[in-house]
């Protein structure tokens, strides 16, 4: 198995993670199969579709709709067995990939921006983000739910912090492109990961309007 295969295989795990978890924040709603469908792809290929739609080029699931077919199979499957993904070592387990594969599509998408020098050296961090929690972002707004951006959960930090490092590792050693790209995934995984385990939050001194000893 090449690189590539891997890539794209895990590409396609978190395709999964990212439907099923969509599917899941709604389940209280009680809706039905089509917007399950609906919220479930918008979730999964969502934040890669705004990324190439500002870059101007193909969108990535144009060429591929295994994407989509992942996504939408994904979400009915999560819709039939609902009960059964929200079991706590299931719904744990997709934290988890979900969490690898925020962390696998920003750098991606940072280094996809940075190859087709666009916005340099800005873009490459503000897309990365936008790749990785964008498509929950238009899940939330059209859900009514909380976004993400608007909770105290470490989400969108560690890949703020990942997209940065890893754009300055491209600019000033480039050379170290592929352990670049490594170790910052790893960095964005654990943050995250740590934030799961932990429970760990953006600490109440850090938002807008907390009190002040």
């Amino acid at each position: 198995m090449t690189l590539e295969d891997l890539s794209f295989y895990v590409a396609m795990a978190g395709t999964v993670a990212f439907a099923s978890s969509a599917v899941l924040s709604v389940a209280e709603r009680k809706v039905d199969l089509f917007a399950a469908i609906v919220l479930g792809t918008i979730t999964a290929v969502g934040g890669g579709t705004v990324r190439d739609i500002i870059l101007d080029v193909p969108v990535f699931w144009a060429n591929d709709v295994t994407y989509i077919w992942v996504s939408v199979a994904a979400s009915v499957a999560t819709f039939v067995a609902y009960r059964f993904f929200e079991k706590q070592f299931i719904r744990s387990l997709f934290l988890y990939v979900d969490a690898f594969a925020v962390a696998m599509f920003a750098v991606q998408a940072s280094a996809k921006v940075w190859d087709l020098g666009f916005g340099l050296p800005v873009a490459p961090v503000i897309l990365g983000v936008i790749t990785a929690i964008g498509g929950g972002l238009i899940r939330d707004v059209l859900a009514q739910r909380q976004t993400l951006l608007m909770s105290r959960e470490l989400y969108a930090v560690p890949v703020l912090i990942g997209c940065i490092l890893y754009t300055l590792m491209l600019a000033y050693m480039p050379q170290h492109r592929l352990v670049g790209s490594v170790l910052c995934l790893v960095l964005i995984f654990g943050i995250r990961a740590a934030a799961i385990h932990w429970n760990l939050q953006v600490p109440e001194w850090a938002m807008m309007g907390a009190k002040r000893r």
